[in-house]
């Protein structure tokens, strides 16, 4: 198989990973999901593989592969760190994966390839400072500035989601214990679990994000309650990014980017907490949807 600019991207979710190959124009000629393989690392490398041998298979050619995951490679061990994937923390995952492809895999954190993804040509194109929001499994952040995608010393720039919810309510604190080891990080609060946690806690059944909005909109009292105190935490979450980092678009990707509510919902929220007499940043959801994430990925 020859290659010719073609390029795979792989988004490796908690719950599915998705590929896509583009071609020298940026055109995806190319796309599959599959469940990603819970708790289970020698697994996980399997159906990686699996999506890169089936899409070269079909495209007929070989592909250059650029990986999102959640957390990052550790730069002073080289191994995983910071995933909600928690059967990846600790492994060499990059040296498996190039061992097993066969040659060089550029691997980066999910919501950087999503805040990429959106600001070279999404819903944040030309924007200067771009920070994106991975709402789903887990709660990533990434941040882009005037093009260049910011790692940090730690390779952990733009993680929002293992800071602490901002301004908490006394029956907030310390919150739910997180895999971190933490408690009250706002992934506990604003992830998918964390939304029918809420839920549950106000006494309703354990459903998915989409159940309870749907619930919502057709008049559900608990649903209601379970949703306003979730959009409140997510309004005192980014007014702490505006006030540190004070991007001009806040891109939201994830499955609960699909609610369409918080776009309105939250900017009339988070002035009570920006420090700033006037807000310019916009809330939008990421153009391509759950497709931007493994785009970055293609495009690294």
């Amino acid at each position: 198989m020859s290659e010719e600019g073609y390029r795979l991207g792989l988004d490796l979710g908690g719950t599915k990973i998705a590929a896509v190959v583009l071609d020298f124009n940026g055109q995806a000629v190319w796309q599959q999901r599959a469940p990603t393989p819970q708790h289970d690392y020698l697994a996980t490398l399997d159906a990686v593989a699996a999506l890169v041998e089936e899409a070269e298979t079909i495209v007929g050619h070989r592909c250059r592969v650029g990986i999102g995951m959640p957390g990052a490679i550790s730069p002073a061990t080289g191994l995983v760190k910071n995933a909600n994937s928690t059967w990846l923390i600790g492994q060499p995952f990059h040296e498996h994966i190039e061992n097993r492809l066969g040659r060089e895999v550029q691997i980066e954190n999910d919501a950087n390839c999503l805040a990429m993804s959106e600001a070279t040509d999404g819903a944040a194109a030309g924007a200067d400072v771009v920070f994106a929001v991975i709402l789903g499994t887990g709660v990533g952040g990434g941040l882009v500035v005037r093009g260049k995608m910011v790692k940090g010393a730690n390779a952990i720039g733009g993680e929002w989601g293992h800071n602490p919810l901002p301004w908490p309510d006394t029956d907030e604190s310390p919150g739910p214990s997180c895999y971190c080891g933490l408690q009250g990080c706002l992934e506990t609060w604003l992830s998918g679990p964390g939304l029918a946690a809420e839920h549950v806690r106000r006494g309703g059944d354990a459903l998915s994000g989409e159940a309870i909005v749907t619930r919502r909109d057709a008049g559900d009292d608990l649903a209601r309650a379970a949703m306003e105190a979730w959009t409140h935490r997510l309004a005192r979450g980014l007014a702490a990014v505006i006030n540190i980092i004070d991007p001009h678009v806040i891109v939201v990707g994830g499955g609960l980017s699909r609610i369409a509510s918080i776009y309105e919902d939250v900017p009339e929220l988070w002035a009570n907490w920006v420090f700033s007499d006037h807000i310019a940043t916009r809330l939008v959801p990421a153009q391509y949807g759950d497709a931007s994430g493994v785009r970055g990925a293609a495009w690294l």
